[in-house]
């Protein structure tokens, strides 16, 4: 039973990263939204377009997400891929789009929980 609990507990670690990746405050924050992406974190956006670290911090203080307008998440469920490697899938509704969303979070000794990849397929579900 502790093996199960250990992956709930790096199961929740990555959910409870990806939700502060989605809050206005920290989206916001360079030094934040720095602390939770992978060195070398790829995204392949909703648009199609492909993100690097550098260019989501270009974009995240941009203000497409408000307090006022916050993205709402559904159906996140996680997976232990093995030990400090996490797959999220969800659903997220922004401005009346709607996009199933995959990330591969891992975990660094010293840094923690950390975004490696994540991809957005748009979809009408």
């Amino acid at each position: 039973m502790e093996a199960a609990r250990e992956a709930r507990e790096q199961v929740q670690a990555a959910i409870d990263g990806e939700l502060r990746l989605l809050d206005p405050e920290v989206r916001a924050s360079d030094a934040l939204v720095t602390a939770l992406l992978d060195p070398e974190f790829v995204e392949f956006g909703a648009s199609g377009r492909r993100w690097g670290r550098e260019t989501v911090l270009e974009a995240t203080g941009s203000g497409g997400i408000t307090a006022e307008d916050p993205v709402v998440v559904t159906e996140m469920a996680g997976t232990l891929l093995a030990p400090g490697v996490v797959h999220l899938t969800y659903h997220s509704a922004d401005h009346g789009r709607r996009v199933q969303r995959s990330s591969v979070w891992r975990r660094h000794p010293e840094a923690g929980w950390r975004l490696y990849f994540h991809q957005g397929t748009p979809t009408e579900e």
